[in-house]
């Protein structure tokens, strides 16, 4: 049968989720993938609050509404991130603390511990996020990088990530990182890097978003067959970049998405540049069989229109790989 898909709620955080789980069931989603933050899902509720995770639940089966997978992609950030002001703003008080740096860090890896942990009492078996970065402002190499600089960087998280994986291994749960610039891993060279470091251990492998490949000129589908055993989860979203040179290349030029300098920008599914007909195709080859996501970003589109057409958009492009093979009749 098709994948389900569901509505990611990182974007909505600003509604209840009461509110937003009666919109999403009238736009014709199947289920929602809650974000740990807003009122959508609270870790810490979830582990000291018996009936916590029941009543979240409760509130999505009035609507019809299913659960697959929860995401704590701020709390993630900060694991290896260098610390400073920008964090505060993303981070619940009891992470940001007083705002010591390594303090910060140490307290975002024990929030995503207490994610899997949550993520189990609620009866999923998926965390997406980010894991942060050190070595991200060493992207573009000068003063030149060295190779022990880099390496250090990969050093640096799997020192932070593999404890925190520990405790991922004792809920039952597994990480899927969203492979995304300012993460350790942000294209196809670096996720597999990633995986060497964590010596390919099982709990940890990626929710494939393919918006964060197509302009940077990563081949997204391309992604889904190196690591086939390994997306454990999907965010649907699109992107469009421009056939042209702009003022504003790849690195953005420090303006805002929908600036018109801009070479490229995230897109309403459908109106950008991603073909998502492949994409479903090469999932089909990875054996995926888990919700379709969609991540809705496009600050030129009204989002209630852009969630209801993506998720039609998504139902509609989706299909079942063949059980025969279609010459199968002219076989002996």
């Amino acid at each position: 049968m098709p994948r389900p898909v569901t509505l990611f709620t990182g974007q909505w955080a600003d509604l209840p989720l009461e509110v937003l789980a009666a919109k999403a069931a009238s736009w014709g989603f199947d289920g929602l993938e809650l974000a740990c933050w807003g009122d959508h899902f609270d870790v810490a509720s979830a582990v000291e609050d018996d009936g916590y995770c029941q009543k979240q639940r409760a509130l999505l089966k009035r609507h019809n509404l299913s659960l697959f997978a929860i995401s704590n992609h701020l709390a993630g950030q900060a694991v290896c991130d260098h610390i400073d002001s920008r964090h505060k703003s993303i981070l619940p008080p009891r992470v940001w603390g007083d705002g010591d740096a390594e303090g910060v860090r140490m307290r975002a890896a024990e929030e995503m511990k207490l994610t899997a942990r949550a993520a189990a009492r609620l009866g999923v078996s998926v965390v997406n996020g980010f894991t942060g970065s050190s070595i991200w402002p060493l992207l573009y190499s000068f003063p030149p990088n060295t190779p022990e600089m880099i390496d250090a960087g990969y050093d640096d998280f799997a020192a932070r990530w593999n404890p925190i994986l520990d405790v991922f291994d004792e809920a039952g749960v597994r990480f899927a990182l969203e492979v995304h610039p300012t993460e350790i891993a942000f294209d196809i060279t670096s996720a597999r890097r990633a995986l060497e470091h964590l010596e390919y251990r099982e709990a940890f492998g990626f929710n494939y978003d393919p918006s964060h490949f197509g302009y940077q000129g990563v081949d997204y589908v391309a992604f889904i067959d190196a690591f086939a055993d390994r997306i454990y989860h999907t965010h649907m979203k699109d992107v469009w970049w421009s056939d042209r040179p702009a003022a504003a290349g790849v690195f953005g030029g420090h303006v805002d998405f929908g600036h018109p300098d801009r070479f490229w920008d995230f897109r309403s599914i459908g109106r950008g540049r991603i073909d998502f007909e492949e994409i479903i195709r090469a999932l089909n080859r990875a054996g995926y069989g888990g919700p379709l996501s969609i991540e809705w970003e496009d600050g030129g589109v009204d989002r209630e229109h852009g969630a209801r057409e993506a998720c039609g958009y998504i139902k509609h492009v989706d299909f079942e790989p063949s059980a025969a093979a279609f010459d199968a009749a002219f076989t002996r």
